[in-house]
Order: C-alpha cells, then sequence, then structure tokens
C-alpha cells in the first residue's frame, strides 16, 4: 500500500500517529494474524484479543517503569470521564468529607475542579488565572488543605502550552496527576502519584481509550453513587472489561508501545521533545513577528502556542500553512493564535519544515 500525500499534522489530538503503525495496522486490517477478519471483529473476551491487551499492559508498565501496586486500567471516556470518576473514587478518604485541593493552571484543570464540585467539597488551592494561565504558581503560595483526600494538577495545559517540569511534592496526601498530553514523552516517577490518567488521543493513538494508573491502596473507596463503569475497583476485577472496551484503539496503543520501544524507550522521546521545542521556540523568540506568551521555565514541550504581533495576518497565515502541508495550527478557540501539538510521532523534519515556512511568511509580510 502506497501513500500519495503526507502533511505534516500538527493537531492538539486526535494527533499524528506514526507512519510505520499506521501502515501496519492498514496490512492487518483485514486479515489479522490470520485469521481472516479484523482486530475490530474479533471478542474482546477472546485468548486472541486477551493476548493484545496482556502484552499493550506489559509493554506500557514497562515503559513508564509503573511499580507491581499499581493498576493499570483502559477505559472509555476519555481524561473528561477521569475527572468525574477521580472524585467518585478518591474524595471519600477525606477524613471530614468529600474534598479534594486542586491546582489549576488551564483550561483541562479547570474543567476538573468544576466536575469535582458536583461531588463534594473541591478547595482552590492555587491558580494562575490572573495571568491567563500563563504561568504556574509557585509551590510556597499553594494553600493546601490538611483534609483534603487528593490534590489534583494537570502536568501540560495543551491549549495555554503550559507544563509542570516536574512532579510537585504534597506530602503525603495522594497526588492526581493528568498527564493525558505528555504521558510517554518524559521520564515521569509514578510511584510519586497516587493516580495518573490519560487520553490515548496525544502521544498513543486514536481517541477511544483513557489510560488509568492507580495505587491499589486508593481503589475500592468509591461513593455509593458511582456509575458501575467509573468504579475502578469493579473494572480492575473484571480487566477493564466490565463494559466492552474501545479495542481498536487498545490495539493501535500497543502498536505505538512497541514502536515506542523499538525508537529507545521514553529516554529517547524525552531528547528528542526537547530538541523538537527548543528549536521552534529558539525561532519564535528571535522572530519580530511570532511571540510565546508563556512564561519560559514553564513552557510546553508538547504544545507550542504563538501569536502573530499583526493579527491581520492571521487568516493568510493559516491559508498558506495548510497550502503546505502544514495542517491544525489554528490555536484553541479559548486561547486564540496559533498552537503547534508536537507530539512523540511529529518528526523533527516537520518541526523544521514548519520553521522555514514561518520563516518565508515573515520575510514576505
Amino acid at each position: 500500500m502506497t501513500f500519495d500525500r503526507r502533511i505534516f499534522n500538527f493537531s492538539a489530538g486526535p494527533a499524528t500517529l506514526p507512519t510505520v503503525v499506521l501502515q501496519q495496522a492498514a496490512e492487518e486490517l483485514l486479515n489479522w494474524h490470520g485469521l481472516g477478519t479484523s482486530v475490530m471483529e474479533i471478542s474482546h473476551r477472546s485468548k486472541e484479543f486477551m493476548a493484545v491487551y496482556e502484552e499493550a499492559l506489559q509493554d506500557l508498565r514497562s515503559l513508564m517503569q509503573i511499580p507491581d501496586n499499581y493498576e493499570i486500567l483502559l477505559l472509555q471516556g476519555g481524561g473528561i470521564g477521569q475527572n468525574a470518576a477521580v472524585p467518585l473514587n478518591l474524595m471519600s478518604l477525606a477524613p471530614h468529607g468529600p474534598k479534594a485541593d486542586f491546582i489549576v493552571t488551564g483550561v483541562w484543570s479547570e474543567k476538573s475542579i468544576k466536575e469535582a464540585e458536583k461531588y463534594g467539597v473541591a478547595h482552590l488551592a492555587a491558580t494562575s488565572v490572573a495571568d491567563h494561565y500563563r504561568s504556574i504558581p509557585a509551590r510556597s503560595t499553594w494553600q493546601l488543605s490538611s483534609d483534603a483526600a487528593y490534590v489534583h494538577y494537570c502536568a501540560n495545559e495543551t491549549i495555554g502550552g503550559v507544563e509542570f517540569q516536574t512532579i510537585p511534592e504534597v506530602g503525603a496526601v495522594p497526588l492526581v496527576a493528568d498527564i493525558s498530553s505528555n504521558i510517554l514523552s518524559r521520564e515521569f516517577d509514578v510511584s510519586r502519584c497516587g493516580v495518573c490518567f490519560a487520553g490515548a488521543q496525544k502521544n498513543i493513538g486514536p481517541s477511544g481509550a483513557a489510560i488509568v494508573i492507580i495505587r491499589r491502596d486508593l481503589m475500592g473507596h468509591q461513593m455509593p453513587i458511582t456509575p458501575s463503569v467509573f468504579d475502578w475497583a469493579k473494572q480492575a476485577n473484571h480487566q477493564s472489561m466490565f463494559n466492552t472496551p474501545a479495542t481498536f484503539s487498545i490495539y493501535m496503543a500497543g502498536l505505538v508501545f512497541k514502536w515506542l520501544i523499538r525508537q529507545g524507550g521514553v529516554p529517547e522521546m524525552a531528547k528528542r521533545n526537547q530538541m523538537k521545542s527548543q528549536l521552534l521556540y529558539d525561532f519564535i523568540d528571535g522572530s519580530s513577528l511570532y511571540e510565546n506568551r508563556v512564561e519560559k521555565s514553564v513552557r510546553s514541550r508538547m504544545n507550542v502556542t504563538f501569536f502573530l504581533k499583526n493579527e491581520e495576518l492571521n487568516t493568510a497565515f493559516l491559508a498558506q500553512s495548510s497550502e503546505n502541508g502544514l495542517a491544525a495550527l489554528r490555536g484553541h478557540k479559548a486561547a486564540g493564535g496559533m498552537r503547534a501539538s508536537i507530539y512523540n510521532a511529529m518528526p523533527l523534519k516537520g518541526v523544521e519544515t514548519l520553521i522555514e515556512f514561518m520563516r518565508e511568511f515573515e520575510r514576505l509580510a
């Protein structure tokens, strides 16, 4: 099978996937492993699919060095679903009634706290809203509660382009990390968190699956109102198959995990991502037309946001970039401007091509 035209896709998600993974999936689509059928068409409880599922879990555990006392679930509902599942499963651990602390640094952590308010006290411990979500509040300013069940933060805010460079220290209280948009992009010590969750559609595969990594002692504390599909303990007892899982998304995630292992794993991805993002930020910083408004110390390596100082040129920039095979550069409607999402599967060549276009566009502007 040949591909006539592959563009550089800078979408924030669903995002670009490794070409070799797409080629393998295409070749296997009609006749997977000689069964004469697609992997999408076999039972999720069959021994063939269970082998896919178990191998994907093993590879993810190896890639992220996930300790044995953590459960891995592959669920539906995405990160938004886990915004409800987390408080439903954990808030009851608070000693004086359901309560959790939140560090709000962008649109996604803002959604998290609003969802949690439905199930208990969602305490705003720190926020950068006054700075238009262009920074992360200094740890010394956080006002953490003494009676919270957990502390929630979003490791990388895709819309604003803000990323925590280290895992925050919150003491003995379980830390909940939304790692949807930077999972597997850099080394991450899972043991520092009680729960990590991520939608698959950025660094892992197509949309449909959510990865939830839970320290096992934190399961079994769900509120009575918790829907069965969001009950982590129930899902763990059913190997994430209490309901039919997103089988194709899990299969694709498994292929991406194999690809990551062949590339050299997370350490190699971290090097590449640092190189790509630094190259683009350096160009933007040296430009007279483009600017990045995020505090330098917390700039995201996954989602590079930038603005044209003359916004009357936005329409022409987007039209011409698309014509040049550079897709999905429009910023989120909540933030405006432009955004280049450069996840693991975005090659260095894509970033170099984007910079070449931006340089020429600036020259002619």
